[in-house]
């Protein structure tokens, strides 16, 4: 069953993302676009988004025809990523000073995505909506929400601050490292990874400690922090790079410890040494105290 819930809405979510990723083709199906910078004219002008909006609701049509209930649910989902994503490629290649958010798009709609289609090659047992993470938290929308609403009031009375291209590409670097590490610790983990944290074993439950285990224990942890940090960098968000910051150091040390108690009890002494030897790898979280 596991096999065909990867086959089955795996592979859905994948037609979908390229889907929605289809809107960079709108310009090359007029016969008005002969040169590429009139292409990236009229994506960015008022015909390409209104031709966008049209593309995206025709798209969705069209999955909605082809696939019923849950496919359907995992398939608009897909789409719309794989619209944002290319979106953000259209802003990042556009002459404009929006060419940083683009980045930015681009970054948060592979990273939902990727949740999702990696959670199904690895753990399709636990496969569900929530492993593209739209609906993680409502802390996580406000905070997503807050740095786009401190990006536009600042880009409006501080445009300077906006185009501090040494510092986005610091946040990009911050945002690609951080990716690839969680996703490393996610194939390590294999099918021990999960979003929510077990509180019971399962009989193929194992302690992984090779591969990126091997320098952080909490790798999934440490990528995300850094990912989540980075964007506002790459935004050049002086407020939300701080609030996220904090906000995220907070989250992650209360999920360390109690993730770190359910290990204790699924692994005891096997955990108890791993612990010793390998930093959590988020700074200033030693996770779970124990007695001496």
């Amino acid at each position: 069953m596991a096999g065909n819930k990867l086959v089955l809405e795996g592979k859905t979510s994948i037609i979908s993302f390229f889907c929605g990723l289809g809107v960079l083709l709108i310009p090359f199906l007029t016969t008005v676009a002969p040169h590429i910078d009139w292409v990236l004219e009229y994506l960015t002008g008022s015909n390409g988004k209104i031709a966008s909006v049209v593309y995206l609701t025709v798209i969705n049509g069209f999955l909605l025809l082809i696939y019923k209930g849950p496919l359907y649910k995992v398939a608009v989902r897909a789409c719309f990523l794989g619209f944002a994503f290319g979106c953000g490629i259209i802003i990042s290649c556009a002459d404009t000073t929006w060419t940083h958010f683009g980045w930015y798009m681009c970054s948060l709609a592979f990273f939902h995505y990727s949740e999702y289609l990696v959670t199904a090659i690895i753990n399709p047992r636990s496969l569900t909506l929530d492993s593209f993470l739209l609906n993680h938290s409502f802390e996580y929308t406000i905070a997503a929400a807050s740095s786009w609403i401190e990006f536009i009031v600042e880009k409006l009375l501080f445009p300077d601050g906006k185009q501090m291209t040494w510092l986005s590409v610091l946040g990009l670097g911050m945002v690609i490292c951080g990716e690839f590490l969680r996703k490393m610790a996610m194939f390590t983990a294999g099918s021990n990874f999960n979003h929510i944290v077990q509180n019971e074993k399962s009989q193929s439950h194992i302690l992984v400690t090779g591969g990126v285990y091997a320098f952080f224990r909490h790798p999934s942890y440490v990528g995300w922090f850094y990912w989540s940090i980075g964007t506002q960098v790459m935004l050049c968000n002086p407020i939300c790079i701080l609030g996220y910051t904090l906000a995220s150091w907070r989250f992650f040390r209360e999920r360390i410890e109690e993730e770190e108690i359910s290990l204790i009890h699924f692994f005891g002494d096997d955990y108890i040494e791993y612990k010793r030897r390998v930093p959590s790898g988020l700074p200033f979280i030693r996770g779970i105290r124990m007695a001496p």
